[in-house]
Parts: C-alpha cells; sequence; structure tokens
C-alpha cells in the first residue's frame, strides 16, 4: 500500500508544478478585481411535469443549520453564472455529498460554485433526491436519473448559457462523488426519457474524496445502505462499484483525497485511479497526507481547489 502510494504521489508532483500553481493562485485572486465578475443566480426545477420513478407523497425537505438538505423528493439545479469578461465556456454540474441521506449544499455546492465562477466557468448545483422506499419506486436509480437530467438539461441549453455542449463536466463529493463516477461510468444507459438522443456523458469529471467501491472491504457503508439497501443483490453491488465499470470511453478524470480520511477511505480513489490508467483514460491526482473527510484540515482545506484548476487548465477546459 505504501508503495501505491509514493507512486501516485510522485505521479501528482510529476502532473503538477508547484510553480504553476502558485502562479494559477494569484491570478484566480486578481480575477475577483475584475469588475466584470459577477455571478448570476437561478433555481429551476430539474424536471418540467412528473418526476420520473418518484412516488407521490407530501413535501417534507427541510434545511440544518448547517445548510445541510434532507428528505429532498423535488430536485433543482441552481444556476451560477460568471461575468462575460470571465466565461470562458466550460460548465461544471456539481454534486454534494452527504452520504446519500443528505446534501451539503453550502460546503460542497454553493461555495464550489462562487470558486468556478471566479476562473470563469459555469457552475450548476444538483439539489438530487435522496433515495427512500417511501419516495421512489427503485431508490437505487433515483439520483442517477437526476444527475443523468442535469447533464441533458445543461447541453440542451448551452446557447441560452453561453456554453460549449462539448466541455460540460461533473463534481462530486463524497456520496456526491459516487454520484458523479456512476454518471462517467454508466451514461450508456439512459435512465430518463431522452428523446432527441442528447449526450449525456459528461466531457470530464473532478472526484473529490469520493465514494467509489460498494465492495464490504472498501465502501462507505452508509452510502451503500441508503441508496442499494441493508440486504443489497451481488449484482447492485457490483453494478454500483464503480471502478468496475470504468471502460476506454469513460471521461478525463482527476481525484483528490486525504490519506488520514477514516470515514471514506482513500483506497476508493485509488482503485478507480488504477482503473482509469489500466483502460487508458487520461487522469490525474492528488493525494494529502492530512486532511480528513471533508477537508476541514490544512493543506487541503484551503488548496485543493487550486490542485482541481490547474488539472483543468492542463487539460483545455480553463484558459
Amino acid at each position: 500500500m505504501k508503495d501505491k502510494l509514493l507512486f501516485i504521489k510522485c505521479y501528482s508532483i510529476r502532473r503538477i508544478n508547484e510553480y504553476h500553481l502558485r502562479v494559477l493562485c494569484l491570478v484566480a485572486s486578481l480575477l475577483l478585481l475584475l469588475p466584470g465578475f459577477l455571478i448570476a443566480q437561478q433555481i429551476i426545477p430539474l424536471y418540467n411535469g412528473a418526476i420520473p420513478n418518484s412516488i407521490a407523497t407530501p413535501n417534507e425537505e427541510y434545511v440544518s443549520a448547517s445548510q445541510f438538505y434532507f428528505k429532498v423528493t423535488q430536485p433543482t439545479l441552481t444556476i451560477y453564472l460568471p461575468g462575460q469578461e470571465l466565461a470562458n465556456g466550460t460548465a461544471v454540474i456539481i454534486c454534494p455529498g452527504g452520504g446519500y441521506g443528505g446534501l451539503s449544499m453550502k460546503h460542497e455546492g454553493w461555495d464550489v460554485a462562487e470558486n468556478f465562477n471566479r476562473l470563469g466557468i459555469a457552475a450548476f448545483i444538483l439539489k438530487y433526491r435522496l433515495p427512500s422506499d417511501l419516495t421512489m419506486k427503485d431508490k437505487s436509480i433515483g439520483p442517477i436519473q437526476d444527475a443523468q437530467r442535469a447533464i441533458q438539461m445543461v447541453r440542451e441549453n448551452a446557447v441560452e448559457w453561453k456554453i460549449d455542449p462539448g466541455k460540460i463536466g461533473i463534481i462530486g463529493f463524497s456520496a456526491g462523488g459516487h454520484l458523479a463516477s456512476t454518471a462517467i461510468t454508466h451514461f450508456d444507459r439512459s435512465y430518463i426519457e431522452n428523446v432527441k438522443g442528447i449526450s449525456l456523458r459528461p466531457d470530464f469529471s473532478i472526484l473529490v474524496y469520493p465514494v467509489i467501491s460498494f465492495a464490504d472491504s472498501l465502501t462507505h457503508r452508509g452510502s451503500r445502505d441508503a441508496l442499494i439497501g441493508k440486504k443489497p443483490t451481488d449484482e447492485n453491488v457490483r453494478l454500483f462499484s464503480n471502478e468496475l465499470q470504468v471502460t476506454p470511453q469513460t471521461p478525463p478524470t482527476f481525484l483528490i483525497h486525504a490519506e488520514d480520511d477514516k470515514l471514506v477511505s482513500v483506497k476508493n480513489s485509488i482503485v478507480f485511479f488504477e482503473a482509469l490508467l489500466k483502460n487508458k483514460v487520461p487522469a490525474g491526482m492528488h493525494l494529502f497526507p492530512k486532511g480528513e473527510h471533508g477537508f476541514p484540515l490544512e493543506p487541503a482545506k484551503s488548496g485543493w481547489f487550486n490542485y482541481c484548476a490547474l488539472w483543468l487548465r492542463e487539460n483545455g477546459w480553463l484558459k
């Protein structure tokens, strides 16, 4: 295991030059001073009309003092568009985490969207349905339906939102990282109505301390139980263990994790990274020695987004 960590650290150092990282941080700070830096916000329903796979129930959604959303049954998309002087045509759909039992809308949603806007990237926060047998006919596919609908909607409105339809990515945190990794490995199956045949494949992904595997030895049990139940079938465990679903068509992906994460093992990111390399998918990774889950600790707390921004720039999604 130590040898693997050493290899990945060295790989990360080769891919990300520290000098370039400092320059990018300086540029990002200067962008805040530009007069064109304005964030437009709008919240729109994810579906027009009936929500697929839903059971009609009273809306019991509520929000905690820390801006965690619970019992979400009415999915929405919150639109953050950068000012015209900064906009570069790239867009990203944001999937907050919360163990498939809640959504961390501030820490892994609003704050992240504002950071992307500072780079000229349009951001769309997905408030996806939380799986429940009481509100869904098949709770295992509810979140991926919403993620696919978000991708579909952003591509459908690319002209209006001044987005390049070939530069639409997805980022996910923790269980939201599982959802994002599902979106990039299950896109060849449409879980929603798609009469126009719009591509449901994200063009890139960023996975931050993600849940990847549902295997007993790796998974975050709470996320697995919430999505596929406490007694899942072997078929569902394999289907939603996304390290097993990687193909050469999987979009380029950047992973970021802390080695001391005690909630979601760093091995989740490692096995997914290895699967990407095996399938010759362009990939990058950075592991912080400290940061824990949710990155409350330095250096991950203040530095993680800068590594993501540099990876985006190196791959042509950020000017």
